[in-house]
């Protein structure tokens, strides 16, 4: 993509109304644009991070056996009246007239939606088990918007639902989407640290977080600091074997981790020798709840099990905050310059600045990098504006690709450019014919390398 045919309204300025570093990064990028109070608008470059971690999602999901599907945002009351939340749920939930004074609501979850579709489409215990999941925007009237897409009214969420027809069937599904979850998040470059966590307003009596470390994060978290030396990325994993599942679940559960709600000091002393305690700052990326029959039983949710009888359905649901991670990853990686994206999730491979726009011989050098680059599979920025080097620069790295390819007169002189690295800052000088050769290397490294 040519920058001088992009859109990305980068602001020089720290925007007024951002307190956190994400919200400010996000304006100042041209990522997204607010249009009221905890709406936003995602402009070109935030809409490319959406896609990469709804890729990274999908993916994922899929090899757990997830099958994908989409309900609709408008939601009838009725179904939620049926499970007993409608009147629960506060005035965090929007509710809505239509013109035949129908009682609707824009939806905040879908746990009553997708139970009364497996109600009324799942007769036995030969159509169990089932995990689908979907990639939806959601509507939760926060009180007191803030901190942009954190924390903002309309999000975007992969919410996903089990249902199995016994208990131990659900809490298999409950720990192969506990693995999948671990292991989705390291291949955005994350480490996620789950998190024994209460249910709220989902209901049930299992329930975990996983949460991501960042200074600015929302949650008091304390935690073994054996955690950090875990590395998700490296999971093997065979969803169909839920021994070896419930496994790794017991590895990453039996050391101690805690948010401020349900911290025990005196248990945290007890069980983490002092060199290993860390306490520390963390964003929810992701919630996971077992509830078995909370809601298929007042929705009257059953098949006919194996022996002929009536059984109510268990059931679990399962939440990526889609939007949200794209400002947590912002929180966990940014230094002074601007955003520092993990490359898994970054909306370009690299970006290639043209420092003497108008000179023949680097823009044929650039010309022909371009087209290699991309040819080769590499999604590259081609900065091919006439602005001053500085200018180019400070865009560059504000906007936090993981690689950028430098060519200026001088370095073409002896038939090189320079590729720096966004989080090291390390530079290096290659040769032209050997550019593409070496960002194919660096941008299809595993997430924790380079």
């Amino acid at each position: 993509m040519r920058l001088s045919r992009f859109f990305l309204p980068v602001l020089r300025e720290d925007p007024r109304e951002a307190e956190i570093v994400s919200h400010r990064l996000m304006l100042r990028a041209g990522m997204i644009r607010q249009e009221t109070a905890g709406v936003f608008s995602w402009l070109p470059l935030g809409h490319r991070v959406l896609t990469k971690i709804m890729d990274i999602v999908r993916e994922e999901q899929a090899a757990a056996g997830a099958l994908e599907m989409l309900m609709p945002t408008i939601q009838p009351a009725e179904l939620w009246r049926r499970s007993g939340r409608y009147d629960d749920y506060g005035k965090e939930m929007l509710r809505i007239t239509d013109r035949r004074d129908n009682e609707l609501l824009y939806g905040p979850t879908n746990e009553e939606m997708i139970t009364a579709i497996i109600a009324n489409d799942v007769q036995s215990y030969r159509d169990l088990p089932l995990n689908l999941f979907h990639i939806q925007w959601k509507f939760r009237d926060e009180i007191r918007p803030r901190f942009g897409v954190m924390r903002g009214r309309e999000f975007l969420m992969k919410d996903g639902y089990s249902f199995d027809v016994s208990e131990e069937a659900g809490r298999a599904a409950y720990n192969r989407m506990f693995v999948a979850y671990l292991r989705t998040f390291a291949a955005m470059g994350l480490k996620a640290i789950p998190m024994r966590a209460e249910t709220g307003p989902i209901g049930g009596n299992l329930s975990h977080e996983f949460l991501i470390l960042a200074d600015t994060g929302e949650s008091a978290v304390y935690f073994d600091r054996a955690f950090l030396d875990k590395d998700a990325a490296a999971l093997q994993v065979d969803y169909d074997d839920d021994e070896a599942v419930a496994a790794i679940v017991a590895d990453y559960t039996a050391p101690y981790a805690a948010t401020d709600d349900i911290h025990d000091p005196a248990r945290f002393e007890k069980e983490v020798p002092q060199e290993r305690r860390v306490e520390g700052r963390g964003i929810e990326v992701g919630h996971i709840f077992f509830f078995g029959d909370k809601y298929s039983k007042p929705m009257n949710c059953t098949v006919l099990g194996p022996d002929g009888r009536e059984v109510t359905v268990q059931s679990g649901s399962y939440g990526i905050g889609v939007s949200r991670l794209a400002a947590a990853i912002i929180e966990a990686s940014h230094d002074d310059a601007g955003i520092v994206w993990p490359q898994p999730v970054a909306p370009f491979d690299l970006g290639l600045i043209n420092l003497r726009q108008g000179d023949a011989a680097t823009d044929a050098a650039c010309e022909t990098l371009y087209e290699a680059l991309r040819n080769a599979g590499l999604e590259v920025l081609y900065d091919d504006r006439a602005d001053r080097a500085g200018e180019k620069f400070a865009r560059m790295e504000l906007i936090g690709l993981p690689w950028q390819v430098i060519v200026g007169p001088r370095g073409l002189k002896d038939g090189k450019a320079e590729v720096k690295n966004r989080a090291s800052g390390a530079t290096q000088e290659v040769s032209l014919n050997a550019v593409v050769a070496r960002m194919l290397d660096a941008c299809t490294e595993p997430p924790g390398r380079g």
